[in-house]
């Protein structure tokens, strides 16, 4: 059924509101009911996308019984999201952690992500062809300074990461140099997801509002276990933990094209406007454009891409486009293991910055090792509980300072906009009887009308022009015009009033 847009909207709002991403197009899952009633078990995890599914799957096959809790569909937050790079190649990451941690804790990173690639490999073969596996390399590159990426090389070379620096790479624009990771992979993210999922217990539709001790709470009943494992992208529960204070979010951007021709391999551009790619079938998947959220610049992230699509692939067509949004850590390392030294029966994994495939294997063995009590190697350098003075403090400091940024333009700021000065298709803060409220116009000039306070935390809301969202930039919520979460820590909904049109 071809479904045709209104004549009234805008090129760029019809293709808003076909974003999606290519994963989703081309795969679907079985549906799972939602919870019912009072159940026990010996680990819940809350959150049904790579990291929650594989811990589960690496529980129940410890003997461990295990219950995943979804609050939508399987795979349906960020893991259909993602450009699906299996690969310890997480930019220009072993330099500094060198010089952060040192060479012990650099080499559990390494190692850990390491295995990670051979544990996806293995399980993929497994399912067979079932999940679209390529082994493939890994490159980091730049067309303008290399001393970075010779840098990169050594700390690599010192880790024992097979590495090599390389010239000639098959890219249609100018790289003056590479580095290249041997025996990394890509596969579907989803299909991959569903394989493993098919045997565990998950229960879809079940939102938890809270948890307490050793109970999880939803609307739809209560689960009690002995371990609890929060896999939900941004832990929900800001205390204990604090996860609000120890890291921000960024949204990215991603346009697949119809190329036909084939790609080897797997790229991300070290560059300020560097691009990543990869190829999946026929298409091409062009990645770019990542900002803070609530922070949007002047320029569309998608204009950026489409760009970049007509300069070095003209004529082909996009086939699909959607953004990702993803949890960065003070230091750049993620956090994985003990929710908070108060509460030894909690778990968390979280902050993987742009690297979600390794980081949620990597999450997956490092929790079914605490959980099962059995020694984790990598335990150490992931460690929620860490904190250090010298690569923290700074990054701190500023999460703090957009924080008070945020509260202080809802506490005291003047909106800019006015109501009746709303062109249609856009956006902006107003003021109406004392009170803020987001507000946007169609392009039939109805209004759409939300409370500018943030239900997490109460910093003031950001119109995003270009998803047609309302973003929070102090801990990253989103919302759509019409309040309809879109993105967490917020857990709740905001009240839409919708004003009449011309």
């Amino acid at each position: 059924m071809y479904i045709f847009p209104n004549p009234a909207h805008s090129i760029s709002e019809v293709k808003r509101m076909f974003e999606k991403s290519i994963w989703s197009m081309s795969a679907s899952g079985r549906m799972r009911p939602a919870l019912q009633g009072d159940i026990r078990t010996d680990a819940v995890v809350i959150g049904a996308g790579m990291a929650g599914i594989l811990t589960a799957h690496f529980l129940e096959q410890a003997g461990v019984q295990c219950v995943v809790l979804e609050a939508d569909r399987i795979g349906s937050g960020q893991t259909k999201n993602t450009t699906a790079k299996v690969t310890s190649q997480h930019s220009l990451i072993y330099e500094k952690l060198l010089q952060d941690v040192g060479a012990e804790k650099a080499q559990q990173y390494a190692r850990a992500n390491q295995e990670a690639i051979e544990r996806y490999r293995i399980l993929a073969r497994k399912y067979k062809n079932n999940v679209d596996w390529q082994d493939c390399p890994s490159y980091l590159y730049t067309n303008r300074d290399t001393k970075e990426l010779k840098r990169e090389y050594e700390a690599a070379k010192k880790l024992g990461i097979p590495a090599e620096l390389v010239e000639n790479i098959n890219l249609p624009f100018e790289v003056k140099q590479a580095l290249k990771f041997e025996g990394q992979g890509q596969f579907h993210p989803l299909k991959f997801l569903y394989s493993i999922a098919e045997k565990l217990t998950v229960y879809e539709k079940t939102k938890v509002k809270y948890v307490e001790d050793q109970v999880v709470k939803t609307d739809q009943g209560q689960v009690h276990a002995e371990h609890i494992v929060f896999a939900c992208h941004y832990p929900f529960q800001n205390r204990p933990g604090y996860y609000f204070m120890r890291m921000h979010q960024e949204r990215s951007y991603v346009s697949a094209l119809a190329v036909g021709t084939t790609l080897e391999g797997m790229y991300y551009g070290i560059d300020k406007d560097g691009i990543s790619l990869r190829q999946w079938g026929d298409n091409l998947l062009i990645g770019g454009g990542s900002h803070r959220t609530g922070k949007l610049g002047a320029g569309s992230p998608y204009d950026y891409l489409t760009h970049i699509a007509d300069s070095y692939w003209p004529g082909c067509p996009e086939v699909a486009r959607w953004s990702a949004q993803d949890c960065m850590t003070l230091d750049g390392i993620p956090y994985i293991g003990q929710y908070s030294s108060s509460t030894p029966n909690w778990y968390v994994a979280t902050g993987f910055r742009k690297w979600g495939m390794t980081s949620s294997m990597v999450s997956a063995m490092i929790l079914s090792d605490l959980i099962c009590k059995r020694k984790s190697e990598y335990a150490e350098v992931f460690s929620p509980q860490r904190f250090r003075m010298q690569t923290s403090m700074a990054p701190l400091l500023n999460e703090s300072g957009h924080a008070v940024t945020g509260l202080l333009k809802q506490l005291v700021g003047i909106p800019k906009e006015k109501l009746e000065g709303l062109r249609p298709g856009h956006g902006g803060i107003v003021e109406y009887e004392g009170s803020k409220y987001g507000v946007y116009k169609d392009e039939l000039g109805v209004t759409y009308a939300v409370s500018a306070r943030c239900p997490h935390m109460g910093c003031q809301l950001q119109w995003n022009k270009v998803e047609k969202s309302w973003d929070c930039p102090c801990h990253g919520s989103r919302f759509d015009y019409r309040g309809k979460r879109l993105d967490e820590p917020a857990q709740e909904d905001i009240e839409c009033h919708i004003g009449k049109g011309n």
